[in-house]
């Protein structure tokens, strides 16, 4: 564990000119009074590793020092090729480069680990679209993907329904969901109306145009993609949510409904669980997307949800009660009747 930490170390000093303690011991999850004895460790075996006194200090190494990645574990040099996802890389533009990136951190292997990209390549594939999707590259992908890793600022025009709209981004950052690819963009100098320097998302798709001059944005360090794209996405999840049900349940009831309500309900409805009656059935007040929807979900409780409310969702599953009684109906067994 500790050789891990060694190596991580290096390679943190070895790609920022210099990091302070506690940015070291936040990126290594460890206390600062560690972070000291493990750079003693490192001195102490030959990595010239040293400290710069004073406001603006830190940890550094000594100015051209490199190590080779000999440290590297089997299953650490698997990881490692696992995570170039060409697919995507080859979407934004990226595929030259991240091939080059390959062959570099190839070379730096022990012969004996040479092997890694082929058999994690044989071991693993991502297919990201869903299925039934055709997947294709928006053809502006390539354009932004540039503006993105430059950091500089777009000029786009973009479809919003049956309008297009003018917009001067900051673009942040890409996240490919499920095959479709979006973009999360600060705006800057908003020409249609919208709220300036907010963070809002794009689908790629829809892009009409995207434009890149010489002009740089400076990038909030403070701002988190997979934060904000995880908030963002669970938001709109809840936001499908729109009508309620009130359901009674059974202990086996409520031990179903995860594998049933939506994910993004579940807090609430549990938060809104009533205590246990005498026949230990609670009531719990389950936010879902429709009437219909809502149908699907508690008819796979069977007779351990009883709804109360909505009344037009009662009568659809009292109905759906009374015909599968007649469906399942001893005396009817092989009748053909409905």
């Amino acid at each position: 564990m500790r050789a891990a930490r060694l190596i991580s170390l290096v390679l943190l000093l070895q790609n920022r000119e210099s990091m302070t303690a506690a940015e070291l011991a936040r990126r290594l999850e460890v206390s600062e009074r560690t972070i000291a004895r493990d750079v003693l460790a490192l001195a102490e075996a030959g990595v010239p590793v040293y400290a710069d006194r004073g406001r603006g200090g830190g940890y550094r190494l000594l100015e051209g020092y490199r190590t080779r990645l000999t440290g590297l574990g089997r299953a650490e040099a698997e990881a490692l090729f696992l995570s170039g996802v060409p697919g995507p890389l080859r979407d934004m533009g990226l595929g030259d480069a991240a091939l080059a990136a390959r062959l570099k951190v190839s070379a730096a292997l022990l012969p004996e680990l040479r092997d890694a990209p082929a058999t994690a390549a044989q071991r693993f594939h991502l297919d990201a679209p869903a299925w039934f999707r055709v997947a294709g590259r928006p053809p502006l992908l390539p354009e932004l993907s540039q503006a993105v890793w430059g950091d500089r600022v777009a000029t786009v025009r973009y479809r919003r329904g049956e309008q297009v709209v003018d917009r001067t981004l900051e673009p942040y950052g890409l996240v490919l969901k499920a095959g479709v690819w979006y973009a999360v963009a600060r705006t800057s100098g908003d020409t249609g109306g919208g709220a300036g320097g907010r963070f809002l998302v794009y689908r790629v798709d829809r892009f009409e145009d995207v434009r890149t001059g010489t002009e740089r944005f400076v990038r909030d360090e403070g701002f988190d993609l997979a934060a904000f794209w995880d908030a963002r996405a669970e938001d709109f999840e809840r936001s499908l949510l729109r009508t309620q049900a009130t359901v009674r349940l059974t202990p086996a009831g409520l031990r179903t409904l995860r594998h049933v309500a939506d994910p993004a309900a579940l807090p609430d409805a549990m938060a809104s669980a009533s205590a246990p009656d005498g026949h230990g059935r609670v009531t719990v007040v389950l936010p879902v997307e429709s009437v219909e929807v809502a149908y699907s979900q508690i008819l796979r409780l069977g007779p351990e949800a009883e709804v109360l409310d909505p009344p037009e969702l009662r009568a659809l599953l009292s109905d759906a009660a009374v015909r599968m009684h007649r469906l399942y109906d001893p005396q009817r067994r092989g009748s053909s009747s409905p």
